[in-house]
């Protein structure tokens, strides 16, 4: 039998409590939403820097590289930048976290990044953004030692101060630290939102393989174009209020 095969008996109440909530559309027309731009970053997500700084040591294959890379320059990089923009133009949060130890020989960091041989010390090549979708005035950044931005920071509070009550994931890797994060932020309660074209991984099948474990359980799965056209309700929605109030 295979995965797709199987029926999930729990779908339903889990769409019910997390996916169809109209609590999401209320934290969306009350701006209590932010978009969470993960880890793009030198040290994971560019080209002859960091972890792909030596091809032969990745341990990620030639044909992982290429696709990773690919999606990245094609479609996540772009799909972000509009997310960005977008949530800019309305007002809303861009908050960015990244891999950053607080020391520059890394004994901050957790025991899996040291296992893992894990390391952008403040002020490296390694710790900066992605210029693309870097953070733009003062948008808050987050660093992290661990895949979990939730256990390993300072965020919830963050966000508790900032009145978010859902959030928008996008970045790298899907499997990994945007996986993490879903998990994480809807167990404290928050309604997540994975954009689907704007994370990667180095395979199309992790990807897919966390989108599904994810999907209508701990996260809405949804498109940039799906995300834009919310944004655009939200404006809508916001300008009638101004209207409604000044009558």
């Amino acid at each position: 039998m295979s995965v797709t095969s199987i029926t999930d008996p729990l779908r339903q109440q889990y769409r019910e409590a997390f996916i169809t909530n109209p609590r999401r559309a209320e934290h969306l027309a009350d701006g209590k939403v932010a978009l969470l731009c993960i880890d793009v970053q030198y040290l994971d997500a560019a080209d002859g820097y960091g972890l792909f700084a030596d091809p032969d040591t990745s341990g990620v294959p030639e044909e992982g590289r290429k696709y990773y890379f690919d999606r990245l320059e094609k479609t996540v990089l772009p799909g972000m930048r509009l997310l960005q923009d977008a949530f800019r133009g309305e007002k809303l949060e861009v908050i960015h976290c990244r891999i950053c130890a607080l020391t520059h020989d890394g004994r901050d960091r957790s025991a899996g990044h040291r296992r893992l041989h894990l390391l952008a010390a403040p002020g490296s090549k390694e710790a900066e953004f992605l210029v693309e979708v870097a953070p733009q005035g003062d948008e808050i950044v987050i660093n992290k030692t661990a895949s979990g931005v939730f256990s390993s920071t300072n965020i919830h509070y963050v966000l508790g101060n900032l009145g978010i009550r859902s959030l928008y994931l996008c970045g790298v890797y899907t499997n990994e630290c945007v996986e993490t994060a879903a998990r994480d932020a809807c167990d404290l309660g928050y309604f997540v939102t994975i954009v689907e074209d704007a994370c990667a991984t180095v395979t199309e099948r992790l990807h897919e393989a966390s989108l599904a474990t994810l999907r209508d359980r701990y996260a809405r799965i949804v498109s940039c174009r799906d995300v834009l056209r919310e944004l655009d309700e939200f404006r809508d929605s916001s300008t009638v209020g101004i209207i409604s109030q000044t009558k």
